[in-house]
């Protein structure tokens, strides 16, 4: 993707934990949005069997075939309550879209390291233009504020990372977009479901058709929302009786992010995060997401401030290790785990947390990165997968998903050779598995 603007999605493994290894709290994909998406069911009563037919096939596929198979959706479209004035308004002049279909099957896996997608996600452009919303909407964004207990710089970092400020909202029509990729079925269930949220969008009167645009994959508004989320979280904060986050204005689609971001726990007065240091002689078993505590306990074991003092107990923290030893280290806070219910995404919720500290007129990050380091390929990640599980290590699936598991056997097999086992991936780690 154009990450900002999410029309193309990607895969950033960045060199960090994923979630695929542990619990994941929004919809797990390899290949769709994410977004602020929504855990709430809106599984159709019935849909067919998924078509699995391949690129070659989908293109072919006949605009009859797809006339058929909305017929078919409408019946379960009314059956959930959709009215034939909406399905007819809807689905007038949609077309199957082999567009839709050659980028959905043409994502490239850009395997993007974390310093990378860092530098273009606070880029100072991006810092500069979300200085100047901030002042452009600063009335609003003490009222969204003082209603949802979020920072103004986070809901205006979110902004700048999913449309760059609204520059990339996307252009394609939703209906049309998730009618395609329902149809096409390789992941049907999924995008019947938010076709019928978009139905439910249409028929409560907050947009029209023709005006409900998005990204390819159908997310939408200045923050993109997909529609299952807005059904639960769009909030009409302008008080003109519609949910607008389509329009110029980017009041309503603002306050949604931060509605969002409160329902699922935002603690007012705590940071995402913040850098620390760590001793020479720490124990880089103390790096687990599970593995929670006051700063004031981390500092027993070394972990302080870049000033060298005790981080104020903002509340239980876990300490993130994007790249070992070798880089930036932060005490990350709830509110780190709440920015990833808007995308699961560890260099995602870093770039969103880091972007709002210098909205807020603070420095850059200290540490030096790795930067002649370069992630590892899908290819290389399940042949070191494949080689910590000959050596007994892992007991894993063999995916190229690096999560908790995958680094507690890097872990353990550095321990072994005598290096510092700090979990990361690298190919120096993939050569050394190969040579042992």
């Amino acid at each position: 993707m154009r990450f900002f603007a999410k029309f193309i999605i990607i895969s950033y493994i960045c060199s960090t934990i994923t979630t695929a290894e542990s619990q994941n709290t929004t919809i797990g994909t390899e290949s769709y949005p994410i977004y602020a998406v929504s855990t709430k069911s809106h599984t159709p009563v019935f849909r067919p069997k998924s078509h699995n037919k391949s690129l070659a096939n989908s293109v072919a596929l006949s605009n009859q075939q797809f006339a058929d198979w909305i017929e078919a959706f409408k019946v379960r479209a009314r059956q959930r309550g959709i009215t034939t004035l909406i399905l007819n308004a809807a689905f007038q002049n949609v077309t199957y879209d082999e567009d839709i279909i050659f980028r959905d099957r043409n994502q490239s896996e850009y395997t993007k390291a974390i310093w990378e997608y860092l530098d273009r996600a606070v880029s100072q452009t991006r810092i500069q233009n979300g200085k100047k919303n901030l002042q452009n909407y600063h009335n609003i964004l003490e009222k969204i504020e003082v209603k949802y207990g979020v920072d103004k710089e986070i809901i205006i970092a979110i902004w700048g990372l999913e449309t760059n400020y609204s520059e990339f909202r996307g252009s394609d029509n939703v209906i049309q977009s998730l009618a395609t990729l329902a149809f096409d079925g390789r992941r049907g269930d999924f995008f019947e479901s938010q076709l019928l949220a978009a139905l439910e969008i249409l028929q409560s009167g907050d947009t029209t058709a023709s005006q409900m645009t998005g990204s390819w994959a159908g997310a939408m508004g200045h923050t993109q929302f997909m529609p299952t989320s807005f059904l639960e979280y769009a909030v009409d904060f302008t008080g003109d009786g519609r949910r607008d986050i389509w329009s110029n204005d980017p009041t309503d689609s603002l306050a949604s992010t931060a509605a969002y971001l409160n329902r699922f726990g935002w603690k007012q007065n705590q940071p995402w995060g913040i850098e620390v240091q760590i001793p020479t002689n720490f124990d880089f078993n103390l790096v687990d997401p599970s593995n929670k505590r006051l700063p004031s306990h981390w500092a027993m074991s070394g972990v302080l401030g870049l000033n060298g003092l005790a981080i104020k107990d903002y509340g239980p923290a876990s300490l993130l290790m994007p790249a070992g030893q070798q880089g930036a280290k932060f005490l990350i806070f709830d509110n780190f785990r709440v920015i990833k219910r808007y995308n699961s995404s560890n260099a995602y919720a870093i770039g969103v947390g880091h972007l709002s500290d210098r909205l807020k007129g603070r420095p850059s990050i200290q540490a030096s990165w790795p930067r002649n380091d370069r992630p590892l390929n899908s290819a290389e990640r399940k042949e070191l997968q494949s080689h910590l599980a000959n050596k007994g290590y892992y007991s894993g699936n063999i995916d190229g998903k690096i999560g908790p598991i995958s680094m507690t056997a890097v872990r353990a097999f550095q321990n072994s050779i005598g290096v510092v086992a700090d979990g990361y991936i690298s190919l120096d780690l993939l050569n050394r598995l190969r040579q042992n």
